[in-house]
């Protein structure tokens, strides 16, 4: 895995990871240069490194970059912003530009979902291809934006180790059903150590101001704009139901459907495998379609 420096909208400084050396064999290298690129966009409060499992299956056969996205990651979190939508987007379209992956299939889980969705809308020629995993184009409203609020107020912060970090998100989180082993992994990765213990790689500020900006909004017209193909994917007890779903997929000119078993918001987290089924031949599709 390789760090690639991307200036992103306003010049902040973003981090692009490239999962697997560029090939040295120079027919290996033209097979590669007829694939499509595949860029990944991870959810709130996640990092790319929240996609190494894909990206290295991804890279038997294409040039697979994940970004941090700005507040995230490695990449910067300017003390002011902006966390808006059109930043976000301007961000993506940036890295698949400075990055030479157009014309790329995005890959995003949850709020990387909907910043691909809407590059898709915006630049058809930048995208041949979406992958939307578990994120809903309908409004959330003030009541989700307070239950986060909540949420991170009762974070036991600092966390004395990542033992600590893996029990709460995944046993103890109050907010949470049942207990979750890849979750609390997942929210062990965007931890890092401090002088009085581990906390947060991003402000929870940030967060809630990147989150204000599209939870009071629905987001179907945009979709509606996707030209490329398109695949929705959810996880059986993820956040997007079934319901909206299908509507998401009718709404979209070329969308597709699938499910995950067993999985819930972090689908690709949650059942790697399953995961990989409904993916890889949605891209071999987009391949020879």
């Amino acid at each position: 895995m390789r760090r690639i420096d991307v200036t992103g909208a306003g010049g902040v400084r973003l981090a692009a990871w490239e999962f697997a050396d560029p090939p040295k064999d120079d027919q290996k290298r033209a097979e590669l240069g007829h694939e499509p690129g595949v860029l990944l966009l991870h959810g709130l409060m996640g990092r790319a490194s929240h996609w190494a499992g894909t990206a290295r299956w991804l890279a038997e056969r294409h040039r697979a970059v994940a970004l941090d996205q700005r507040g995230h990651g490695q990449s910067e979190k300017p003390a002011g912003g902006p966390f808006t939508r059109e930043a976000y987007v301007e961000d993506a379209e940036a890295a698949l530009v400075q990055l030479d992956l157009a014309p790329a299939v995005l890959i995003g889980h949850s709020m990387g979902a909907l910043t691909a969705w809407q590059l898709a809308a915006r630049r058809p020629d930048l995208v041949s291809g979406l992958v939307i995993c578990d994120m809903r184009a309908s409004a959330l409203g003030a009541a989700s934006q307070r239950e986060w609020s909540d949420w991170f107020e009762a974070w036991p912060v600092p966390f004395a180790t990542l033992a600590d970090v893996r029990k709460w998100f995944g046993e103890d989180d109050p907010w949470v059903e049942r207990p979750n082993p890849a979750r609390g992994t997942f929210y062990a990765e965007v931890m890092t150590e401090s002088d009085d213990g581990w906390r947060p790689v991003f402000d929870r500020e940030q967060m809630l101001h990147t989150r204000e900006t599209w939870v009071h909004d629905a987001h179907w017209e945009e979709l509606a704009q996707v030209q490329c193909p398109t695949l929705v994917v959810r996880g059986i007890d993820g956040e997007l139901g079934r319901a909206e779903a299908s509507e998401m997929v009718r709404v979209l000119p070329r969308g597709e459907y699938a499910e995950v078993p067993d999985a819930g918001h972090l689908v690709h987290y949650d059942q790697p495998e399953g995961w990989r089924t409904v993916v890889e031949p949605f891209l071999d599709g987009v391949l020879t379609g």
